[in-house]
């Protein structure tokens, strides 16, 4: 099974700092299992991370006594942090259409309960609303969240995130959770996002110290507007994810408490060359976190060459193009926010080389050159996968602060939305 390389050293290793962190992500995609844990990490923390073999897919759902079973055997001494929706009905795409009951997802759930007495170590949890039209029992979804703010109100979690899935027009989504929000205590928060949440609880749980972040965005008029998978203006996403991440927002042009820890700039259309001169000048003041959202799924290779050129993606904290505008405020700021306190610069360094692989690489480059030479049908094939090797190979070696050559590479679910790689660097 393919595991990239940096991420084993993080799981094996990694023992600079006392106590593990458990995760159970939501499935196994690279960007909900693999890139929480390398975020986790950055402080040479142990990660121990349900392996991708246990965790649901496209068309399998994870088995719910297998993840049990694998949690109640790892040596506890860390707080964890889960996707409920892994255990209640086997991932995200099951949670849409799984035939359970109530009761039958709540008992798959009750294992945490008995974790949490018998460890006394906190939970950060997150369950989604699922999307529409494909959720097929919304109401049952919908009363096991709310036995989950009952969990949250007794003190089984730590915290609790309720987050809505990809809420197109007329999705009942924003209506649910606003409703839930109403009475929830305060260990819970409720906003759009899915993917990004285990990031999130990353940065709650590891970097608990809040900090201050500014947010400017390259076309602010157009901020305004309310953003596809959310139903809200990107300015209240942009703050969802920062508080939700742990943050204090700060409005630019203010000096109260002096500068920002961070500055997370959101790219949302307009002049590339002009955003990558203006994040230059932003990173000579102080740290900088760039999330790509003018399209989703896909980087803007204009404003990534240009600040390529300057030499400015190994300075930056963190970078996001890869998913919904949610998917890449969410980790760029949860990211940078375990960036704040200091890491190891090999891992933060190589981090940033994946993100870069991953989310302006591959989603603006290699994934469209794949689908060209490739059907998408014959992609989950050795021929699908020994095309996307020989593809790849044209856009390595890569320089960050080290250079990055590609070891390995394959398409963990058979199409070609998402790849896994493994990426070897040295200075």
């Amino acid at each position: 099974m393919f595991k990239p390389a940096f991420f084993l050293s993080l799981l094996s290793a990694g023992l600079l700092n006392a106590g593990a962190q458990t995760f159970i992500p939501l499935d196994s995609r690279p960007a909900t299992r693999v890139l929480p844990a390398l975020i986790a990490g950055l402080h040479g923390r142990e990660v121990q991370v349900v392996p991708a073999e246990l965790l649901g897919n496209a068309t399998r759902g994870a088995d719910p006594a297998a993840l049990t079973a694998w949690l109640e055997a790892q040596p506890v001494s860390g707080p964890l942090l889960v996707a409920l929706d892994a255990l209640a009905y086997g991932g995200l795409v099951q949670s849409r259409t799984s035939p359970l009951t109530t009761d039958e997802a709540l008992a798959r759930l009750a294992p945490l309960r008995d974790w949490k007495t018998r460890t006394g170590q906190p939970i950060y949890a997150f369950i989604t609303l699922p999307r529409t039209p494909d959720a097929t029992n919304r109401a049952r979804n919908l009363e096991v969240t709310r036995r989950m703010l009952d969990w949250a109100r007794e003190g089984v979690f730590a915290e609790l995130h309720i987050a809505w899935d990809d809420a197109l027009p007329g999705s009942p989504a924003p209506a649910e959770g606003a409703a839930l929000a109403q009475n929830a205590p305060a260990n819970v928060r409720v906003y759009p996002g899915a993917d990004e949440v285990l990031s999130m609880l990353a940065a709650r749980a590891l970097a608990p110290a809040s900090k201050t972040v500014r947010v400017e965005y390259s076309d602010p008029k157009a901020a305004e507007a309310v953003i596809r998978y959310e139903g809200i203006p990107l300015t209240q996403s942009a703050r969802n994810h920062a508080e939700a991440s742990g943050y204090s927002v700060v409005p630019f042009g203010t000096s109260t408490g002096g500068p920002a820890d961070l500055t997370l700039y959101v790219f949302n259309g307009g002049d590339p060359r002009r955003a990558a001169v203006r994040i230059s000048a932003l990173l000579r003041a102080g740290p900088v976190a760039v999330a790509d959202v003018e399209k989703v799924n896909l980087g803007n290779t204009r404003l990534w060459s240009d600040l390529a050129v300057l030499r400015r993606p190994a300075n930056l904290r963190s970078l996001a193009a890869w998913g919904t505008p949610g998917n890449n405020l969410g980790t760029a700021l949860a990211h940078a926010k375990l960036t704040l306190g200091g890491v190891d610069a090999v891992r933060q360094d190589a981090l940033l080389a994946r993100e870069y692989a991953n989310d302006i690489i591959y989603s603006a480059d290699l994934r469209a050159a794949l689908r060209k030479a490739v059907p998408e049908d014959q992609l989950n094939t050795p021929q699908g996968q020994a095309a996307l090797l020989k593809l790849a190979a044209n856009y390595f070696p890569l320089r960050l602060g080290q250079t990055y050559t590609l070891s390995d590479a394959e398409l963990p679910w058979g199409r070609s939305f998402e790849w896994n790689f493994d990426l070897k660097g040295g200075w």
